[in-house]
Protein backbone atom coordinates (compact mmCIF):
# COMPACT_ATOMS: atom_id res chain seq x y z
CA UNK A 1 0.00 0.00 0.00
CA UNK A 2 1.83 3.35 -1.24
CA UNK A 3 1.20 6.37 0.43
CA UNK A 4 -0.81 7.70 -2.17
CA UNK A 5 -3.79 5.30 -2.26
CA UNK A 6 -4.73 6.40 0.79
CA UNK A 7 -8.62 7.72 -0.11
CA UNK A 8 -8.98 6.01 -3.21
CA UNK A 9 -10.71 3.44 -2.04
CA UNK A 10 -13.61 2.52 -0.18
CA UNK A 11 -12.71 1.83 3.94
CA UNK A 12 -12.71 -1.89 5.14
CA UNK A 13 -16.22 -2.10 7.03
CA UNK A 14 -14.76 -3.34 9.99
CA UNK A 15 -12.21 -0.53 10.70
CA UNK A 16 -13.95 2.20 9.39
CA UNK A 17 -14.42 4.39 12.58
CA UNK A 18 -11.23 4.10 13.36
CA UNK A 19 -9.55 4.65 9.88
CA UNK A 20 -11.92 8.03 9.57
CA UNK A 21 -10.69 9.55 12.81
CA UNK A 22 -7.10 8.96 11.81
CA UNK A 23 -8.23 10.42 8.13
CA UNK A 24 -9.20 13.43 9.72
CA UNK A 25 -6.27 13.70 12.03
CA UNK A 26 -4.14 13.37 8.70
CA UNK A 27 -6.44 15.84 6.74
CA UNK A 28 -5.83 18.58 9.20
CA UNK A 29 -2.18 18.22 9.20
CA UNK A 30 -2.05 18.55 5.29
CA UNK A 31 -4.50 21.58 5.78
CA UNK A 32 -2.01 23.26 8.18
CA UNK A 33 0.80 22.33 5.94
CA UNK A 34 -0.86 23.81 2.81
CA UNK A 35 -2.68 27.04 4.13
CA UNK A 36 -0.09 28.03 6.72
CA UNK A 37 2.98 26.70 5.97
CA UNK A 38 3.39 24.92 9.05
CA UNK A 39 5.85 21.70 8.71
CA UNK A 40 3.62 18.86 9.03
CA UNK A 41 4.78 15.58 8.46
CA UNK A 42 2.11 12.63 9.47
CA UNK A 43 3.91 9.22 9.85
CA UNK A 44 1.75 5.99 8.82
CA UNK A 45 3.07 3.33 10.78
CA UNK A 46 2.25 -0.56 10.21
CA UNK A 47 0.15 -2.64 13.28
CA UNK A 48 2.37 -1.70 16.15
CA UNK A 49 3.53 -3.33 19.25
CA UNK A 50 5.82 -3.57 22.16
CA UNK A 51 6.44 -3.09 26.11
CA UNK A 52 3.39 -0.78 27.24
CA UNK A 53 1.17 -2.31 24.52
CA UNK A 54 -2.79 -2.83 25.29
CA UNK A 55 -3.06 -7.29 26.52
CA UNK A 56 -6.91 -6.23 27.43
CA UNK A 57 -8.70 -10.27 24.86
CA UNK A 58 -11.56 -7.70 24.19
CA UNK A 59 -9.76 -4.52 22.97
CA UNK A 60 -6.45 -5.74 21.84
CA UNK A 61 -4.69 -5.71 18.68
CA UNK A 62 -3.65 -9.17 17.26
CA UNK A 63 0.14 -9.64 18.74
CA UNK A 64 -0.24 -8.71 22.43
CA UNK A 65 -3.37 -10.67 22.14
CA UNK A 66 -1.90 -13.77 21.21
CA UNK A 67 1.08 -13.08 23.99
CA UNK A 68 -1.63 -13.10 26.20
CA UNK A 69 -3.53 -16.34 25.01
CA UNK A 70 -0.53 -18.45 24.67
CA UNK A 71 1.06 -17.15 28.09
CA UNK A 72 -2.29 -18.10 30.14
CA UNK A 73 -2.46 -21.77 27.83
CA UNK A 74 1.55 -22.14 29.01
CA UNK A 75 0.64 -21.04 32.75
CA UNK A 76 -3.10 -23.74 33.07
CA UNK A 77 -1.26 -26.21 30.47
CA UNK A 78 -3.91 -26.22 28.31
CA UNK A 79 -3.65 -28.60 25.37
CA UNK A 80 -4.86 -26.15 22.74
CA UNK A 81 -5.59 -22.78 21.83
CA UNK A 82 -8.36 -21.59 19.57
CA UNK A 83 -7.61 -18.64 17.49
CA UNK A 84 -9.97 -16.52 15.14
CA UNK A 85 -10.01 -17.23 11.27
CA UNK A 86 -8.04 -19.07 8.89
CA UNK A 87 -4.90 -17.86 10.13
CA UNK A 88 -4.14 -17.17 6.51
CA UNK A 89 -4.39 -13.19 6.38
CA UNK A 90 -1.16 -11.27 6.21
CA UNK A 91 0.21 -8.49 8.49
CA UNK A 92 2.97 -6.16 8.87
CA UNK A 93 4.39 -5.31 12.52
CA UNK A 94 6.52 -2.27 13.50
CA UNK A 95 7.99 -2.35 16.88
CA UNK A 96 7.20 1.01 18.89
CA UNK A 97 10.82 1.89 19.52
CA UNK A 98 11.04 1.72 15.54
CA UNK A 99 8.71 3.87 15.30
CA UNK A 100 10.28 6.12 17.76
CA UNK A 101 13.76 6.17 15.85
CA UNK A 102 11.73 6.23 12.41
CA UNK A 103 9.87 9.76 13.81
CA UNK A 104 13.01 11.08 14.96
CA UNK A 105 14.99 10.40 11.67
CA UNK A 106 11.57 12.17 10.05
CA UNK A 107 11.81 15.31 11.86
CA UNK A 108 15.52 15.61 11.36
CA UNK A 109 15.82 14.56 7.57
CA UNK A 110 12.62 15.47 6.14
CA UNK A 111 10.50 18.56 4.83
CA UNK A 112 8.54 17.14 2.77
CA UNK A 113 6.72 17.75 -0.19
CA UNK A 114 3.77 17.87 -3.03
CA UNK A 115 2.12 15.27 -3.60
CA UNK A 116 1.62 13.77 -0.64
CA UNK A 117 5.04 14.68 0.78
CA UNK A 118 3.34 15.11 4.68
CA UNK A 119 3.08 11.25 4.65
CA UNK A 120 5.06 8.77 5.03
CA UNK A 121 4.51 4.87 5.44
CA UNK A 122 6.66 3.36 8.32
CA UNK A 123 7.21 -0.53 8.78
CA UNK A 124 9.00 -3.06 8.17
CA UNK A 125 8.24 -3.81 4.49
CA UNK A 126 7.54 -7.26 5.29
CA UNK A 127 4.48 -9.03 6.28
CA UNK A 128 3.88 -13.06 7.57
CA UNK A 129 0.52 -15.31 7.84
CA UNK A 130 -1.33 -14.78 11.51
CA UNK A 131 -0.39 -18.69 11.31
CA UNK A 132 3.24 -18.29 11.39
CA UNK A 133 2.64 -15.28 13.31
CA UNK A 134 0.77 -17.76 16.18
CA UNK A 135 3.94 -20.03 15.75
CA UNK A 136 6.22 -17.68 16.49
CA UNK A 137 4.66 -16.40 19.46
CA UNK A 138 3.75 -19.90 20.94
CA UNK A 139 7.54 -20.43 20.09
CA UNK A 140 9.21 -17.81 22.17
CA UNK A 141 6.44 -17.92 24.95
CA UNK A 142 7.38 -21.61 25.29
CA UNK A 143 3.96 -22.88 24.56
CA UNK A 144 4.24 -26.78 23.44
CA UNK A 145 0.18 -27.15 23.31
CA UNK A 146 -2.01 -27.04 19.60
CA UNK A 147 -2.67 -24.24 17.71
CA UNK A 148 -6.01 -24.61 16.12
CA UNK A 149 -8.16 -21.68 13.93
CA UNK A 150 -11.42 -21.48 13.74
CA UNK A 151 -12.47 -20.41 10.03
CA UNK A 152 -16.62 -19.66 11.08
CA UNK A 153 -14.60 -16.26 12.95
CA UNK A 154 -13.91 -13.66 10.77
CA UNK A 155 -10.53 -12.84 8.79
CA UNK A 156 -10.58 -9.03 8.74
CA UNK A 157 -8.63 -7.37 6.01
CA UNK A 158 -6.59 -10.42 3.50
CA UNK A 159 -3.66 -7.79 3.82
CA UNK A 160 -1.90 -5.27 5.28
CA UNK A 161 1.46 -4.10 3.74
CA UNK A 162 2.89 -0.70 3.89
CA UNK A 163 5.36 0.23 0.44
CA UNK A 164 7.75 1.66 2.58
CA UNK A 165 10.13 2.48 -0.55
CA UNK A 166 10.29 6.76 0.13
CA UNK A 167 11.01 6.48 4.20
CA UNK A 168 13.67 3.86 3.20
CA UNK A 169 14.84 6.15 -0.04
CA UNK A 170 15.68 8.68 2.73
CA UNK A 171 18.41 6.46 4.55
CA UNK A 172 16.09 5.08 6.93
CA UNK A 173 15.34 1.30 8.04
CA UNK A 174 13.26 -0.49 11.02
CA UNK A 175 16.04 -2.43 13.35
CA UNK A 176 14.35 -4.62 15.81
CA UNK A 177 13.20 -8.17 13.98
CA UNK A 178 9.74 -9.30 14.52
CA UNK A 179 11.39 -12.34 16.79
CA UNK A 180 13.85 -9.85 18.97
CA UNK A 181 10.55 -7.55 19.27
CA UNK A 182 8.37 -9.98 20.34
CA UNK A 183 10.88 -11.35 22.81
CA UNK A 184 11.34 -8.17 24.36
CA UNK A 185 7.60 -7.50 24.59
CA UNK A 186 7.02 -10.61 26.16
CA UNK A 187 9.48 -10.15 29.03
CA UNK A 188 8.14 -7.00 29.21
CA UNK A 189 4.45 -8.76 29.35
CA UNK A 190 6.00 -11.02 32.50
CA UNK A 191 7.66 -8.42 34.83
CA UNK A 192 4.77 -6.16 34.25
CA UNK A 193 1.65 -7.08 33.29
CA UNK A 194 0.84 -11.21 33.37
CA UNK A 195 0.19 -11.05 37.19
CA UNK A 196 -2.86 -8.52 36.61
CA UNK A 197 -4.36 -10.24 33.46
CA UNK A 198 -4.28 -13.63 34.61
CA UNK A 199 -6.52 -13.55 37.58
Amino acid sequence: MKEEYLLTGPLEPTGQAFAISKIAGLTLAAAYREQYGFQTISLLPSNLYGPGDNFDLETSQVLPALIRRFHEAKIWRSPSVTLWGTGTPRREFLHVNDLAAAACFVMENYAGGKPLGNLLNVGTGADLPIAELAELVARIVDYHGQIRFDPKRPDGTPRKLLDVSRIHSLGWRARISLEDGIASTYDWYCANAAASVAG
